[in-house]
């Protein structure tokens, strides 16, 4: 071979082992895809989270790849009202609930609420009492119940049965207060916080999240929390030894919070995954949360069993004692029946739940067929004058009086005061023109093409703005306190929907099969509680669709 020849295929098996190497140890797992600089923090440069796997599953939680389904098709529509109008929505990959929380659980709740807020104390008596389930909701004028309203909750035979009596208000109340407990354990066991910080609180000391992310030195009441006679934040609050700075939400490390799932999320993780999905479930041909068309097992070991604890017929809550029984007469303790394919419990049957969405009789699939919630409220966090965020504090919470007279704390002491978004932030959007979203297309004149605001009746300003006349129940509270109702009995209302009615679905044991059917929906004033409606948790999935973060085959 002739030197020169030689020479240069030397040289070019050099360049591809180097262009080998190159494209080989260009992987961006510690440098950055779009200047090439290291991206470990060293040396004052930008850090970034290379690492990072999948989010953790939350206590009590189980995974639903998200995907899309037939939303509102019921098999069986005697009522004919329109309220089901079958549309084809994609839900994003969530978590939600094994079980519907349970009086157990709750307890735990109100426990926590009693040491931290006691209600002995004036300014926190409604704290606690405000988040009590309303025993009172199984009484009946020609039943005797007594024996649920003095036991059901906290009689240790019902604990591991679900709660009932709590309003949607007091359901989004959980939801908060379990978001903080959960993600306060996990700063303890990551050792950025002192072990048993979350033990050691008090009123003007509790940990919120949000606060923790936005604002840590104000964390656990911060350096004003000795001054109003609490305790000291400094020695709760632990800095990591190896980045020497607070826990960031670019840490990965603290989870989404916990929330009630909408209304999409909770009928396709009801539906759930079969053999058959693409046939069932796509189409919305799927009965029940369970394979079939019965409420009764057809395998040859369990044939005959109740699928779900619901209403037999009049007079029959249970079948025949000892035999065709389903083994409850009211409500069941929570796994009493098999889960469905995302392996969720009583889907069907045994309480009906809360859902996130204000009811309205349609969903504009026209507007919106991706994550479909209606419900929103846009807020941002209150600014002080010296550029901080506002936390609550325990002398600045605000009580609200509901419709039925109940009073409950809008914001608890650690939180960060939130207030209705403005121009600032919407100002030239096209995807949000107002704070409150929630009546937004509902069919009311506003939601037409040919809308002028300048031809409302003059004298009479809610003429054709509200297409929901509803009745406009009032409590007032004087400054003695003393509690005056106001009850609407006007004539010339027309409906009872309004932007303070949510949905809730499934059937409960007081219900008939009907109502089993995942695409059922109902509603109630948000602020109203029975017998027969519990809830369960949802949490947002951030990251990859599926587990794996590859596609499912």
């Amino acid at each position: 071979m002739k030197p020169h020849l030689a020479l240069k295929m030397l040289a070019l098996a050099v360049i591809s082992l180097s262009v080998a190497s190159c494209s080989k140890s260009n992987d961006y797992k510690d440098s950055s895809r779009g200047t090439g600089w290291k991206v470990d923090g060293k040396n004052g440069g930008f850090k970034l989270k290379t690492d990072y796997e999948e989010q953790a599953t939350g206590p009590g939680l189980v995974f639903v790849e998200g995907g899309t389904f037939t939303m509102g098709k019921v098999q069986d529509d005697v009522m004919h009202d329109w309220n089901n109008s079958p549309n084809q929505q994609h839900v994003q990959s969530f978590y939600i609930d094994e079980t519907e929380v349970t009086n157990g659980m709750y307890l735990e709740y109100l426990d926590y609420l009693k040491k931290v807020f006691p209600p002995e104390e004036e300014n926190y008596r409604n704290i606690y009492k405000g988040a009590l389930p309303d025993t009172l909701v199984w009484r009946n004028r020609l039943g005797f119940n007594e024996t649920m309203t003095e036991n059901y909750l906290r009689h240790p035979a019902y604990a591991n049965y679900p709660v009932v009596g709590v309003s949607w208000i007091q359901a989004v109340e959980y939801a908060n207060w379990r978001s903080n407990r959960v993600n306060e354990l996990i700063l303890e066991e990551q050792g950025f916080t002192a072990r048993g910080a979350r033990f050691d609180v008090d009123a003007s000391s509790t940990f919120d999240t949000e606060t923790y992310l936005n604002a840590p030195t104000l964390t656990y009441g911060g350096s004003d929390s000795l001054a109003r006679g609490g305790k000291s934040s400094a020695r709760r609050m632990k800095q990591n030894d190896s980045t020497n700075i607070f826990v960031q939400r670019s840490d990965g490390v603290l989870l989404p919070n916990y929330r009630l799932p909408t209304e999409a999320e909770w009928e396709y993780a009801a539906l759930g995954l079969t053999e058959l999905r693409s046939y069932n479930v796509y189409r919305g041909r799927k009965k029940y949360p369970w394979d079939g068309s019965y409420t009764r097992s057809s395998s040859r070991r369990t044939r005959g069993d109740h699928l779900a604890n619901f209403k037999q017929a009049d007079g029959d809550y249970g079948g025949i004692s000892g035999w065709s029984d389903d083994n409850a007469d009211i409500t069941a303790e929570v796994k009493s029946y098999e889960p469905n394919d995302f392996g969720l419990y009583d889907m069907a049957g045994n309480v009906s739940e809360w859902v996130a969405d204000v009811y309205r009789p349609i969903v504009d699939d026209e507007f919106n067929d991706f994550n479909y919630y209606r419900g929103n409220v846009y807020t941002k966090n209150a600014i002080g004058e010296d550029g901080k965020v506002k936390v609550v504090t325990t002398d600045s919470i605000v009580y609200d009086t509901l419709a039925n007279g109940s009073i409950i704390a809008r914001d608890l002491p650690g939180e960060i005061l939130q207030v209705p978004v403005d121009e600032d932030e919407t100002y030239l959007r096209t995807q949000f023109s107002t704070s409150d979203n929630r009546n937004f297309r509902d069919g009311d004149r506003r939601s037409t093409r040919y809308f002028e605001s300048f031809n409302d009746d003059a004298e009479n300003p809610e003429s054709g703005k509200k297409m929901y006349n509803s009745p406009q129940h009032r409590v007032e509270q004087d400054s003695a306190g003393t509690i005056e109702r106001r009850y609407d009995d006007s004539n010339n209302r027309t409906s009872l929907i309004n932007d303070e009615v949510r949905v809730y679905k499934g059937g409960s044991w007081r219900d008939r099969a009907y109502w089993l059917d995942p695409a059922q929906r109902r509603f109630l004033p948000q602020g109203m509680a029975t017998d027969d409606i519990g809830f369960r948790c949802a949490m947002s999935r951030v990251g990859s669709k599926s587990k794996t973060g590859k596609r499912a085959r």
